[in-house]
């Protein structure tokens, strides 16, 4: 009999949080010509001769601070939706999970998969609710090199992104709005923050920007509140997508915001950007600024609101594959 497989891919973590291990993983994340569109000849000497020299120990410090006994908690949180999602789809599908940069790797994962099972469909998932080329766009280059590889190639779907979904707004909706009940507050204002981008990866075509703005606009719909966005992260000198969330965070005490939820619908998982960035750096910027009350919201994770909508949309994706007829 034949297998059907789905994988769920993921940006990707370091093996520890020390700096030679992030060393590693930021030299291959940051040498993907779709994250750094700047000629390699150019951009080599620059991340070899100076950025990795110096940002690994700084940034080994940030994951220390959100590290747990189970790893990183990207990979911790991915591993539970794998288990969570091959619970809810039985033992006739194969659920995989991997990482785009780090461990564990498509290439090795799909190996895995070939080598040891009958399975010749997959359903490669990126857990990207927006498209980007930096992040869905460099998941599937992944895929496709490791396909142009092999003699056997499995038939292949993709997950789209699913940035309006009913089904991801629903999710985002419900779980977000059970977490503000629980707060011991009412915030002024919701903020979603979404992972930046330089800005001229929009002047060239990229539909991120965009559909950040129409899942902000449709969850602001769902939830009848004021909901702003910003982006985070910022990087280099270029310009990158505005406002940014940290100068939003510093700003907002004085236009009268002082008790505030964040949340990052653009992550299927919390990692080092939501708890870190947002969680703990965030959290100092809008108190130090003047501000009272501060609630970072979970991503989706392995929620039974998260788990509904994706097992929901692999579903989807699978007609035809699977139940079997």
């Amino acid at each position: 009999m034949s297998d059907t497989a789905v994988i769920l891919v993921n940006l990707g973590t370091p093996d520890s949080p020390e700096p030679r291990a992030v060393r590693r993983y930021l030299r291959e994340f940051l040498s993907d010509r779709r994250v750094v569109e700047i000629p390699q000849v150019v951009w080599q000497p620059i991340l070899r001769g100076v950025l990795l020299r110096t940002r690994p120990k700084k940034s080994a410090e940030a994951y220390r601070q959100v590290w747990t006994k189970e790893g990183s908690p990207l990979l911790a949180i991915s591993k539970l939706q794998a288990a969570a999602l091959r619970e809810r789809l039985g033992d006739s599908i194969i659920v995989g999970l991997a990482m785009r940069y780090g461990n564990p790797s498509i290439s090795d994962v799909i190996s895995r998969l070939m080598g040891h099972t009958n399975c010749d469909r997959i359903l490669f998932a990126p857990l990207y609710p927006q498209y980007c080329a930096a992040t869905t766009a460099s998941a599937q280059d992944a895929l496709f090199g490791v396909l142009e590889k092999m003699r056997f190639q499995p038939a292949v779907r993709i997950l789209p992104p699913y940035f309006d979904d009913k089904l991801y707004i629903g999710a985002l909706h419900a779980n977000l709005k059970r977490q503000l009940a629980a707060l011991d507050f009412v915030p002024d204002r919701l903020l979603l923050s979404f992972h930046g981008m330089p800005d001229r990866t929009r002047k060239l075509g990229d539909p991120y920007y965009d559909q950040c703005h129409a899942t902000a606009q449709l969850l602001a719909e769902w939830m009848k509140l004021p909901v702003d966005v910003a982006f985070q992260s910022r990087f280099g000198r270029a310009k990158w997508l505005g406002p940014a969330t940290d100068a939003t965070l510093e700003a907002y005490p004085k236009q009268g915001v002082r008790k505030l939820a964040i949340a990052a619908p653009g992550f299927s998982a919390d990692c080092l950007e939501t708890l870190e960035e947002l969680g703990i750096r965030g959290r100092d910027q809008f108190l130090g600024a003047g501000g009272t009350h501060f609630a970072r919201l979970d991503c989706l994770n392995d929620s039974d609101e998260g788990m509904d909508m994706l097992d929901a949309l692999v579903r989807r994706e699978l007609a035809g594959w699977w139940p079997p007829s």
